[in-house]
């Protein structure tokens, strides 16, 4: 059934999806890195590896590459350390945030486009816009795109208090939203600071604020499997807090679906229990 409670359902669902995929991916990648790890520490003493690298690309779809540069087992023990340690886990936050962004995006675009009358009276829009507007739908996408990408340039607090005057949902009031906010201003640092807190971080971030000003924020292994549990947390919170609102059959029928499921394992594992205490009593 194509109700706005399904859609706006679904859209959370993708999102979900897309979590799990980048979990995954993160994870085939660590194998990849220690798989190479186990090749590097089999090499003999003084084996060098040559291996070259593209410097740019030709007319004719071909790589210019360099002359083979002779690597040590102790420079590749290096850089393979780097990729698998720090580079995996900052790429992979860098994810997270891109898809949560994208989810709080689209929410509130998907509510807006559907409810136009929540869009704001006294919303200014350029007249080129609407001149060059083949329709009025047109029109309301450009009004629409326009209030997010205002909300999107707001601090974190006022980003939440707009979301909730859109949405009803109060993402402040949930511990797992605070998590968000370092982690997406903790991206923001190693986008822009080259990893360094400043001041904008610690405000940014607030009690959630892991190091001081002018330190190293560390991104490791274990900080991304948290973040992606949060992110997994924080989408639940969205699908459970929407679905007050905007009920989906669809997720109804899922949930009632898995109970079933979850009832038949139970009186399976009745059985199975039953038929080892008579097995055992048979036995005695």
């Amino acid at each position: 059934m194509d109700t706005f409670g399904n859609r706006i359902n679904q859209t959370i669902r993708n999102s979900k999806n897309l979590l799990f995929l980048q979990g995954e991916m993160a994870q085939l990648t660590y194998i990849s890195f220690e798989k190479n790890m186990e090749w590097i520490n089999a090499l003999e003493d003084e084996q060098t590896i040559p291996i070259a690298y593209p410097l740019g690309f030709r007319a004719d779809n071909t790589a210019i590459m360099s002359d083979p540069k002779e690597y040590t087992q102790q420079e590749l023990t290096d850089w393979y350390s780097h990729l698998g340690l720090n580079k995996l886990p900052i790429d992979s936050i860098f994810q997270l945030v891109t898809i949560k962004e994208t989810l709080l995006n689209d929410i509130l675009k998907s509510i807006l486009i559907e409810y136009p009358n929540k869009i704001p009276s006294k919303k200014k829009i350029d007249v080129d816009c609407v001149l060059s507007s083949t329709s009025l739908e047109q029109v309301k996408l450009t009004i629409v795109d326009g209030i997010l990408n205002d909300i999107a340039y707001k601090s974190p607090t006022d980003y939440a208090a707009e979301f909730e005057k859109y949405t009803g949902v109060n993402l402040l009031e949930n511990p797992v939203f605070h998590k968000y906010i370092e982690l997406k201003a903790t991206r923001d640092i190693h986008i822009h600071n080259g990893g360094i807190a400043n001041d904008i971080y610690l405000t940014k971030a607030g009690v959630s604020a892991r190091v001081k000003s002018g330190e190293y924020l560390p991104v490791t292994i274990q900080y991304f499997l948290s973040s992606y549990e949060q992110c997994l947390q924080l989408n639940e919170i969205l699908e459970n807090e929407i679905d007050k609102i905007w009920p989906s059959e669809e997720l109804r029928i899922r949930r009632e679906g898995k109970k079933a499921l979850d009832k038949e394992d139970v009186v399976e594992q009745v059985i199975e229990e039953s038929k080892k205490s008579q097995s055992e009593e048979k036995i005695a």
